[in-house]
């Protein structure tokens, strides 16, 4: 079953039409799949099974998800479980299936839950799947004993109830209780208020810095000016041709153009990098005295 529909009612419909597998008859497809690849046993089971997925992806639509992307991200666990299962473990399939669609679906809707990163560890997730349905229950069967309860007692509740540390509680009740806003939006009601934007930071190089690395980058092009001045032709041709281009050329290649073997280029390499080192430390040297 196709898993693109724009429709999530008319994959619904072809989901409740489709086959009913029994046991035996899923356990063929299963090992035809395992030990043949064969996919159309692989699409028959996948198809069989969609209405499972659908009616879990249903019960998620609470958190604002389309429910078409639902499906899909149903329709992706289902297709892990099938990838995945094990025939002779004597499991039935849509028992395995049922833990990979519900994690599949889960993890996409914290990764759309907001801009900011919710969390994925599982204690993070069983809070932000978790946390209302307790928080309402402890809530009521306080109010029931008459015991009023105030934030800081419901929130050690909660944390003892899902075995979680109280800090991540604390912090996903932060993250839940508010919402992504628009960096545009103006800081006041009127339109002359600064937006939120306008008061970040701006990381970028600031304006005396750009101008210190121009300084600097003419004064290292003028120092290396300056070593190159002193080599002879043969030896600029060689630092050029080796370091200076975006594919250096080699020393045997180097050695034919000018004649001498690949030991010699080599030779004359180093002698004129020991000049422009000795030019450039006596460069480096006036600039510090300057500055002392």
């Amino acid at each position: 079953m196709p898993l693109d529909l724009s429709d999530d009612r008319a994959m619904s419909r072809r989901a409740m039409k489709a086959e009913l597998l029994d046991a035996e008859t899923e356990l063929r497809l299963a090992y035809a799949w395992r030990d043949q690849r064969d996919e159309a046993a692989l699409h028959r089971l996948i198809t069989a099974y969609m209405r499972l997925a659908i009616s879990m992806a249903s019960k998620f639509r609470r958190y604002g998800a389309p429910m078409n992307d639902l499906i899909q991200e149903a329709g992706l666990g289902l297709m892990k479980a099938a990838e995945k299962f094990d025939p002779d473990r004597g499991v039935r399939f849509s028992t395995y299936a049922v833990w990979w669609i519900k994690a599949s679906i889960q993890d996409y809707v914290m990764r759309n839950w907001s801009m900011v990163r919710t969390g994925s560890t599982s204690s993070q997730k069983s809070l932000f799947f978790n946390l209302r349905r307790v928080q309402a229950k402890l809530e009521r069967e306080a109010q029931q004993r008459g015991e009023p309860l105030d934030p800081h007692q419901l929130s050690e509740l909660v944390a003892r109830e899902i075995g979680v540390p109280l800090h991540d509680v604390q912090m996903m009740e932060g993250r839940l209780s508010g919402s992504d806003y628009s960096l545009n939006t103006r800081q006041s009601g009127d339109e002359e208020g600064r937006e939120w934007i306008d008061v970040l930071e701006d990381e970028s190089d600031q304006a005396a810095h750009r101008v210190e690395q121009s300084h600097d980058r003419a004064k290292l092009r003028g120092w290396l000016a300056t070593a190159m001045a002193i080599l002879n032709d043969r030896e600029r041709l060689i630092v050029q041709e080796r370091k200076l281009r975006s594919d250096p050329r080699t020393l045997e290649s180097l050695g034919d153009e000018l004649g001498l073997s690949k030991e010699r280029v080599r030779q004359l390499e180093a002698a004129a990098f020991a000049k422009m080192r000795k030019s450039l430390e006596a460069q480096s040297r006036e600039v510090h005295h300057f500055l002392l």
